[in-house]
């Protein structure tokens, strides 16, 4: 038996092969297009000395030539290794020889970092931009046309995503063409409204490197017979523009991207009655915008969760099941979760312990990493790292991470039970809390927080608000105002920067 991940492309450029897939400014693709490019990708790396099972990486923001050439790395059965456009040259080099990766395709716009951390490795790089260069995405395209897609099996590792972690390395998990191929194909369309002729239009801010935009975006849409309008740079404007020019259907993003929609000051009011699925995952949404987002745009948002891990969806809330606001819903098709402890016992409802997950969505394992995958990997299911519990209706709800989970005076306090205190002031923006060591208690509370423009609240206001409304032990000792909080590419809060 094979299977590749490619199949998606490839099924409907048999059945769709004139309807767009990709918007891109002024540029749309259609599926037959889309196809006949990966094609000649494919034959043009192994005229390159790529062979299958062979590692290929990108670093490419939202362009056509980053789904171009991940579907030509996959049907020419090697694995993609995406990487974050904001990795600097010697994080790109670790990238790239971690992984083994034989060739490196760059955007002009991080040439740079790209090609220093390729230069003291025998990696082959190649501009991702359109034309008819020999060493562009554009000219590799033009190539002969491979046959068909490579026969990979079912357990060949298809991607590797880079996880950030908290502590060390980043590790590279190895996902399956099953793993990612049951995420997109099977996973993702239980999720959404009923598909509408042509297909769900969705806009793609995330970026592609990462697992939600590439799963449930890119991969998603592809899978599901639909197309997807570029968007390289997050803007609520710009999104606001592409979601009514092109009647999207489809928007998911972070939090903070919810945030910055929801308290946009334009010129002008955006028609988005188009929208009838709105994701968000990745982290915590906070209750209040996602009540107040609702009620603006009269579009539910259904919260998830999963990890590059897990392809990456593991839990939803759905249409069809009592919603719990605040929850991750329940496990998607075809996964298992529960609650352990410490000793890996399973803990009854209500008590809380860490996440663990198995299904047709599990890594096979870390990229050479056998101590962590045994740590992770334990008794058949993967831990998550994630503390948080299932109510009476199987229903989940994350607490928080392990590792921020702040150990006060031997109490536990959870910043996101903080969080969602400190953005209930309607002057914050942003908000996160973190442990801070202290003589006494080992640590002590912390809370960095942005505020609208010309806000009036100050530090000692802000703690006094969260002490009327939190037990004597959580509010935070420490708040500290400032201008914008440290983001990654998702727009996902940075805690480690705070901490460092």
């Amino acid at each position: 038996m094979y299977l590749n991940l490619g199949s998606i492309l490839l099924a409907n450029a048999n059945e769709k092969a004139n309807s767009v897939v990709i918007r891109a400014g002024d540029r749309e693709i259609t599926y037959q297009e889309l196809d006949r490019a990966a094609r000649g990708v494919a034959t043009s790396l192994r005229a390159r000395g790529v062979s299958p099972g062979d590692k290929v990486a990108l670093l490419v923001p939202n362009v056509p030539e980053f789904t171009i050439a991940y579907f030509g790395i996959l049907y020419a059965g090697a694995a993609v290794v995406p990487i974050n456009v904001l990795a600097a040259a010697p994080e790109v080099a670790y990238f790239l020889e971690d992984s083994g990766a034989r060739v490196l395709f760059v955007h002009p716009l991080f040439e740079e970092p790209g090609r220093a951390g390729a230069a003291s490795l025998d990696v082959d790089v190649i501009l991702a931009v359109p034309g008819d260069s020999p060493n562009t995405v554009g000219g590799m395209a033009l190539g002969n046309p491979c046959d068909e897609p490579h026969k990979t099996n079912p357990q060949d590792t298809a991607v590797i995503l880079y996880t950030s972690g908290t502590t060390g390395k980043p590790k590279g998990a190895e996902l399956t063409h099953s793993n990612l191929l049951m995420n997109c194909a099977v996973v993702v369309p239980r999720l959404m409204p009923p598909t509408p002729a042509g297909g769900h239009r969705a806009i793609a801010t995330l970026p592609l490197f990462h697992s939600f935009g590439q799963t449930v975006i890119q991969n998603g849409m592809i899978a599901t017979g639909g197309s997807f309008t570029l968007l390289p740079r997050f803007t609520p404007q710009d999104a606001f523009e592409l979601i009514e020019k092109n009647r999207l259907t489809v928007f998911a993003g972070v939090p903070t991207m919810y945030f910055a929609l929801l308290h946009h000051r334009g010129d002008r009011a955006y028609d988005v009655s188009s929208l009838t699925a709105c994701m968000t995952g990745g982290a915590p949404m906070p209750l209040e915008v996602m009540s107040a987002f609702e009620e603006k745009f009269n579009v539910r948002i259904e919260e998830g969760f999963g990890l590059s891990e897990t392809s990456p969806i593991s839990s939803f809330t759905v249409p069809n099941k009592p919603r719990k606001v605040g929850s991750i819903g329940y496990p998607v098709w075809g996964v298992e979760m529960r609650i352990v402890d410490e000793e890996d016992n399973r803990l009854p409802d209500g008590e809380r312990g860490e996440i663990c997950i198995r299904g047709h969505n599990i890594m096979k394992g870390y990229l050479n990493r056998p101590e962590a995958n045994e740590e992770t990997l334990k008794n058949g299911w993967f831990h998550s790292g994630d503390v948080g519990y299932r109510d009476e209706d199987g229903c989940y709800f994350i607490v928080d991470r392990m590792k921020d989970m702040i150990l006060r005076g031997g109490f536990n306090v959870y910043p996101r039970e903080v969080e969602e205190v400190l953005y209930q002031h309607e002057e914050v923006v942003e908000a996160a809390v973190i442990g801070v060591p202290h003589e006494s208690h080992g640590e002590e509370v912390k809370a960095v927080v942005a505020l609208v423009p010309d806000a009036k609240a100050t530090e000692e206001e802000i703690q006094a608000f969260c002490k009327d409304r939190l037990a004597a032990y959580k509010y935070p000792r420490f708040v500290e105002i400032v201008a914008e909080l440290p983001k990654g590419p998702t727009g996902k809060i940075l805690k480690r920067e705070l901490r460092d």
